[in-house]
């Protein structure tokens, strides 16, 4: 059997085309990179420590212990309780190149937080008050250890004593938001309410004052202004003059400021050399409001208050005197005594002022380190020694006439 052969042509199968060729794919767009965030307090303190470093005028204690090294340090640094930041503390004496100081506490965590920069500039204020140093436990003393200094009225013009108080549960001035400012004055006044007499009196708010009571304040030197240029660049003046006023009572010797500087200045004063009767009150006053508000105080430094030459006690005593041959003789005999009892000798219209006819602010100088009973024995203790020698400088000018 022969093969059988088919002639049908087999099909190869077919091949594919070739496909055209395409354009190169364009690689996906990458996803932009994330802009780094830039902080405007920390770029603030950046170009603010350039700025101190730049002046060679500038001599505050901020621009001699703000190293580059605490800057870096601090920077990012808040506070827990009210989101303080170096800013806060920083920004008076960068804004006031001229400061003696420069720099503010915005609450009272700040003096923990921001120790480096702060630590060291309270202990060159306050004549060596160390890292190490505890203030001492507030003690008043006795205060009929203290009389007239002057009984004859010769002398001294008038007694004034001070001290400075935060309240608890509050920022200071630079992060005060107006809703605090009203809550602050309320509890104030709740607090003069409670006032025992002779202390009780009258609260005046700023806010809507009347022309009437605003003359007779300024009358009366009672009434504080809007903060100066440093206040006002630390912030302390924001909303003024919400939440701001003044308390007197009855007889105007018991006196307290709302929202100026501190969150209270109590005041004692009178005409007179009678520091017993100043002292008395003031201590009445304090125990008295004590009862209805809590204040800011630290085992170091004592009391807290916004600026940090005004810690510890807290305690201004001073004295407004004329002392005539002692200013014609000039100021070394003056200031041996200030030195001797750690004074500060003022023009009778205060800091930087002239004594015009003899007539000097007297006051303590320390309020850190110390009790208030020892704040105040030392100006009653150096005025008292310059009294002794005016007197003395008029024995010898009556020996002279003979």
């Amino acid at each position: 059997m022969g093969i059988f052969v088919s002639k049908k042509k087999i099909e190869e199968p077919a091949q594919p085309e070739d496909p055209e060729p395409s354009a190169p794919e364009e690689p996906a767009p990458s996803a932009p990179e994330p802009q780094e965030t830039v902080n405007p307090d920390v770029e603030y303190v950046v170009s603010g420590f350039e700025k101190l470093q730049a002046d060679p005028a500038c001599h505050s204690l901020l621009k001699k212990h703000l190293s580059k090294e605490v800057l870096d340090k601090l920077k990012e640094t808040k506070t827990s309780s009210f989101n303080s930041s170096l800013r806060d503390v920083i920004q008076s004496g960068v804004e006031n190149l001229d400061s003696g100081i420069g720099v503010y506490a915005p609450d009272a965590e700040a003096y923990v937080v921001f120790s480096l920069l702060l630590d060291p500039i309270i202990e060159e204020y306050h004549g060596g008050f160390a890292p190490t140093h505890n203030h001492p436990a507030p003690d008043f003393g006795d205060t009929n250890n203290f009389g007239d200094l002057d009984p004859d009225a010769k002398y001294i013009v008038s007694t004034r004593i001070r001290c400075g108080r935060s309240v608890e549960g509050f920022p200071f001035n630079p992060n005060m938001n107006q809703t605090q400012y009203q809550d602050l004055e309320k509890l104030a006044e709740t607090s003069f309410a409670s006032l025992p007499e002779p202390l009780a009196g009258t609260y005046y708010p700023l806010l809507g004052m009347t022309d009437e009571t605003k003359n007779q304040l300024i009358e009366d030197h009672f009434l504080f202004k809007e903060g100066d240029r440093f206040l006002q660049a630390a912030n302390a003046s924001r909303f003024w003059p919400t939440g701001r006023g003044i308390f007197h009572n009855k007889d105007k010797k018991f006196l307290v400021w709302v929202g100026e500087e501190d969150h209270l200045r109590i005041i004692s004063m009178q005409e007179g050399g009678n520091v017993g009767e100043v002292y008395s009150r003031l201590v009445q006053g304090i125990q008295a409001m004590e009862k209805t508000l809590k204040f800011s105080q630290s085992a170091r430094f004592g009391w807290l208050t916004f600026c940090p030459t005004n810690l510890g006690t807290t305690i201004r005593a001073s004295v407004h005197i004329k002392l005539p041959l002692l200013a014609a003789s000039g100021m070394e005999k003056l200031q041996a005594v200030a030195d001797k009892f750690q004074l500060q000798v003022r023009g009778s219209s205060g800091e930087h002022s002239e004594a015009v006819g003899g007539k000097y602010d007297i006051s303590n100088r320390e309020r850190l380190g110390l009790t208030e009973y020892e704040a105040v024995e030392k100006m009653y203790k150096g005025v008292e020694e310059l009294i002794r020698m005016e007197k003395e400088a008029e024995n010898k000018d009556d020996k002279k006439e003979e």
